[in-house]
């Protein structure tokens, strides 16, 4: 059964699966995917029964907060597109939400805890080619306006956003705190157009995520 296929909870229940997902966001993002599930239910203010009953086995709590973490950014983006007063600068408020550290954080947990499910599992894959889609669109809106390079793909701007949020584990703590938010406004200044110099290689386009998701996904079934 997808999570589209399952029956609607009632008001109780939706609550206390919002809480338990909240609570394992926030602490997957503190202290990895394989936080005790005990502590998880006491950040949720919940019995560890009622936690068992909506999730009975760990895989399926992270696939829930890996369904969450991808609507979160996608309503961040229809959020930027529709209150920033064009597409760049729509483009440049998402770079930055998304390299914020909670965020980078949770993602990089999610990345351990489930490596392949944002592409092989199809509720995640569906979510995760929407959002790109979103993106897409922001991108060519800003080449189109001549603000953003034009050698750049939509491919490019996500896989730069996830090496940003790479906090590398031989670095000092707080060079790991500090050098993202400076490596990324590098990084815009380099994506504005015009550009100094033309990029080698060919851009990495939406299409090409979403080429390599539907290859592992064929593969998995």
């Amino acid at each position: 059964m997808t999570t589209s296929d399952a029956p609607p909870l009632r008001a109780d229940a939706r609550r206390n699966r919002e809480r338990i997902v909240a609570a394992a966001r926030e602490l997957f993002a503190e202290a990895g995917a394989g936080v005790p599930m005990e502590e998880i239910a006491r950040r949720a203010q919940v019995g560890v029964g009622t936690l068992y009953r909506r999730f009975p086995e760990r895989d399926e709590l992270v696939r829930a907060v890996a369904t969450d973490y991808i609507e979160r950014l996608a309503t961040l983006t229809r959020a930027a597109a529709d209150e920033e007063p064009d597409a760049w600068r729509a483009l440049r408020r998402l770079v930055r939400r998304f390299a914020e550290p909670q965020l980078g954080a949770l993602s990089a947990a999610l990345k351990v805890a489930l490596p392949d499910a944002f592409i092989a599992d199809p509720d995640l894959s569906q979510a995760r080619l929407h959002w790109i889609a979103q993106v897409d669109e922001l991108v060519h809106a800003a080449q189109a306006d001549g603000a953003l390079r034009p050698d750049v793909g939509t491919g490019d701007l996500i896989l730069l956003i996830s090496l940003l949020t790479c906090h590398l584990p031989e670095l000092p703590v707080h060079l790991g705190r500090s050098l993202p938010a400076r490596y990324l406004e590098l990084t815009l200044d380099g994506l504005a157009a015009p550009s100094a110099a033309p990029l080698p290689g060919v851009p990495v386009a939406a299409s090409d995520l979403g080429a390599a998701s539907e290859g592992v996904t064929r593969g998995a079934t």
